[in-house]
C-alpha cells in the first residue's frame, strides 16, 4: 500500500500526464490513498468571502491556520468540496477510478479539538489563545479506506476530522496523510510537492535517518517543516519509508518510488 500525498500547488496546476501515467500503473499493483491539500485555495476563497484569514506559529516555530467557526466551515466547503471533487474529477476524466471523501465521511479521522493554543506572537511573546476549531488526529478508521482499496477504487481524502463532540475540524494534510498511512500499515508515504526534496545549507539531500530527520526538523522552514514532521511521525506508526520530491518532475511518483528523485527517509 502506498499512500501520496499531493500539495495544494499539484492541485493548481494540476496533474501532468505523467504522474497521472504512474498513477494508473502503481494503482493496481500495489494500492494506493491519495490525501490532498489545498490551503491556499482556502485562504483565496475565504479572503473573497470577506473573511481573512489569521496564521499563528507555535513555540516549535510551526506555522498553521486560526481556525475560529466561520473558518473551518469554509474550509470544510473548500476542502471536502472544491478541491477534492475536483482531484476526483480529473482521476475519473483518465480512467482512475477515484472516490472522493473527507476525513469526517464514516469516521475516517478522529480529532481530540485543541480548547487552548499556545502560540508566538509577533514580539516574540507567547501567549495562550482559544484553540477554536483545530484538532489532533486521535484515530483513523481503515474499514471503508480498505473496502475501497480491495476493490480497486482509489480513495481521495480531503484532511477534515471529526471532532468528540462530532464537530468539523481543520487538521494538517501533511499529518493526516501520516496518520493514515501508518493506520494502514503502508510500505510508504510519499508526498509530492513543488521542491525537489529537503534543502540543507543550500544542498539537496537524497536520503536521511529517522534521527537525522529529528535532528534537522527545527531548521526547515514553513511548509517543509510539516512534511519533516509528517515523515518522522509515519516512521514512528510503523511506515517502512517516507519521501518528499517534486511533483513536476517526469514520472514523479515512480522516480520517488525508486529513489531516483526526492529525499528518502528511513529508520535506518
Amino acid at each position: 500500500m502506498i499512500v501520496l500525498k499531493i500539495g495544494g500547488d499539484i492541485y493548481k496546476r494540476g496533474m501532468n500526464d505523467s504522474l497521472l501515467d504512474d498513477i494508473r500503473e502503481i494503482l493496481p499493483r500495489e494500492g494506493m490513498v491519495i490525501v490532498h491539500g489545498g490551503g491556499d485555495e482556502v485562504t483565496e476563497i475565504a479572503e473573497r468571502l470577506g473573511k481573512k484569514q489569521i496564521f499563528i506559529t507555535s513555540p516549535s516555530g510551526i506555522r498553521s491556520r486560526y481556525t475560529d467557526r466561520e473558518t473551518v466551515e469554509i474550509y470544510l466547503m473548500v476542502m471536502a468540496g472544491r478541491v477534492n471533487k475536483a482531484i476526483v474529477q480529473h482521476l475519473l476524466e483518465h480512467d482512475l477510478p477515484a472516490v472522493g471523501l473527507s476525513g469526517i465521511d464514516s469516521g475516517i479521522l478522529r480529532a481530540k479539538r485543541k480548547k487552548r493554543l499556545i502560540i508566538v506572537d509577533e514580539r516574540g511573546r507567547k501567549r495562550i489563545i482559544e484553540g477554536g476549531y483545530t484538532g489532533k488526529i486521535t484515530k483513523v478508521n481503515t474499514k471503508l479506506l480498505l473496502l475501497l482499496t480491495e476493490n480497486g477504487y482509489l480513495p481521495v481524502i480531503a484532511p477534515v476530522a471529526l471532532g468528540e463532540e462530532n464537530e468539523p475540524l481543520n487538521v494538517d494534510s501533511d499529518r493526516a496523510a501520516a496518520s493514515i498511512a501508518g493506520a494502514l500499515k503502508a510500505e510508504r508515504l510519499i508526498f509530492l510537492t513543488d521542491v525537489r526534496g529537503v534543502i540543507v545549507d543550500e544542498e539537496y539531500v537524497q536520503s536521511l535517518s529517522l534521527n537525522e530527520a529529528e535532528e534537522l526538523l527545527p531548521k526547515m522552514g514553513a511548509g517543509m517543516d510539516k512534511k519533516m514532521l509528517a515523515s518522522i511521525e509515519a516512521l514512528k506508526g510503523g511506515v517502512k519509508e517516507a519521501i518528499i520530491s517534486s511533483g513536476f518532475i517526469d514520472n514523479p511518483l515512480i522516480s520517488a518510488l525508486d529513489h531516483s528523485a526526492g529525499t528518502v527517509i528511513t529508520v535506518g
